[in-house]
């Protein structure tokens, strides 16, 4: 229970959180980079958690979620999803919407 609890309050104190391989200064898979990118062309300003320097959180953020893959996007406690959900969303203007609704941007 105790990483369950250690990933919501990620998700609860920070308003865009990015559970990610890597850093956002140095990405460790394509996927990571291109969420991080898309944030970054946004001028979000947001939290990237390394899944890579602890196993456990690694997977608890899977079971968490119930999203089988990392990257996940988190905007004020909302599971948004992976990679390609993000993308789509970016390039269809909505994720854009989405931050400027909650009031991110």
């Amino acid at each position: 229970m105790e990483i369950k609890e250690k990933i919501k309050n990620l998700i609860d104190t920070n308003d865009v959180c990015l559970f990610m391989k890597g850093t956002p200064e140095s990405p460790q898979c394509g996927f990571s980079m291109a969420v991080s990118n898309v944030l970054k062309h946004l001028k979000v300003n947001f939290k990237g958690i390394n899944v890579l320097e602890d196993e456990s959180l690694r997977n608890g953020i899977k079971e968490f979620s119930d999203w089988p893959t990392i990257p996940q996007l988190y905007i004020k406690s909302e599971f948004i999803g992976g990679c390609d959900i993000v993308k789509e969303m970016f390039e269809k203007g909505e994720l854009k919407t989405k931050l400027e609704e909650k009031k991110i941007i």
